[in-house]
């Protein structure tokens, strides 16, 4: 009887400090309070996309050659930082939202947070600025996002660059991915997960090529991880998650018929390079760069390499 009481009382303790930490939350992350210590922020704008708040930033020529950078899956637009103003140097005008959900943009309890309606902000942001057409540069998730784009608004996209991109579903069978999206379970899970300094750094180390691991230090760490503390992204990243269907890039991938750059990391342990192999087999308009000793991330792996191979696809005679 004593080890059922103990064991009756143990769960609840643990119940209440779940409780207690969600509780502790914060509602939404605010760029006013972190201005200062963010990466650009006096490239930082707002505008509101079919009722939604799209941050986004943006550096070089209004008349330049248009540059669209799409994020990944839990990730905000701080993972371009590095290549963000030495693309716009280069001679692009470079746009890098935030999707919905995610960084500081708007996170709305009933919005859909599927790839297709990702696509629909990024073409509704492109229009909004008036770009009649642009290059887009999709990273992983975001790079499901970007060749949504490309079948569905062909003529809003000049050329495409995918990123060691979502092609399937296949990073939804991870375990703790697996865990995550289970039904109520779930919704008590996955805040615990993305509240975790500890298993969100070593999920984010580990994703990048094993010689390139220090380059995620504490400032990384923590720009990535701060939008992930409020209560508003971990309910966007359990909706994403829930609603991921990514299955349609493999299959219409063959219809694809803009100029495309495949980039992938020689050792991306999240999407393996078959798949950019597979792709670069199915869009007929493709050439795939492979970056050696390289993981998930090669914009944040190699950067100055990363811009050149950019640079040179977005000038070169594919783009002609």
């Amino acid at each position: 009887m004593k080890k059922r009481y103990w064991l009756a009382g143990g769960m609840g303790v643990a119940a209440a400090a779940v409780a207690l930490k969600l509780m502790r939350r914060p509602l939404d992350v605010e760029w006013a309070e972190h201005a200062p210590e963010l990466h650009h922020p006096e490239h930082s704008r707002f505008v509101l996309i079919d009722g939604v708040w799209i941050h986004y930033q943006e550096a070089g020529p209004a008349d330049a050659p248009p540059v669209l950078l799409i994020h990944g899956f839990t990730a905000s637009n701080f993972v371009w930082k590095d290549v963000f103003l030495p693309l716009a140097e280069a001679g692009f005008r470079v746009i890098a939202p935030d999707l919905i959900g995610f960084g500081f943009s708007g996170k709305p309890r009933d919005h859909e947070y599927t790839i297709d309606s990702q696509a629909r902000m990024i073409v509704g942001l492109m229009r909004s600025l008036k770009l009649p057409r642009a290059i887009l540069v999709g990273s992983s998730y975001g790079g499901a996002v970007a060749a949504t784009c490309a079948l569905d608004y062909p003529d809003e996209v000049k050329s495409l660059v995918l990123v060691d991109a979502v092609m399937n579903d296949h990073v939804r069978s991870r375990p703790l991915l697996r865990l995550a999206a289970m039904p109520v379970l779930g919704n008590l899970i996955s805040p615990l997960m993305l509240g975790s300094r500890k298993l969100v750094h070593s999920q984010m180390r580990n994703g990048y090529a094993p010689e390139n691991r220090h380059l995620f230090d504490e400032e990384r760490m923590t720009s990535h991880h701060r939008p992930l503390l409020a209560a508003a992204t971990q309910r966007a990243v359990l909706a994403t998650l829930r609603r991921w269907r990514a299955e349609r890039i493999e299959s219409d991938a063959h219809l694809i018929k803009h100029p495309t750059l495949l980039v992938w990391g020689e050792y991306d342990p999240e999407i393996p390079l078959k798949y950019g192999q597979k792709l670069f087999n199915k869009i007929g308009t493709s050439r795939l760069i492979v970056f050696r000793r390289c993981g998930h991330m090669p914009m944040e792996e190699y950067p100055q390499e990363f811009v050149e191979v950019l640079t040179e696809f977005c000038g070169g005679k594919l783009n002609d």
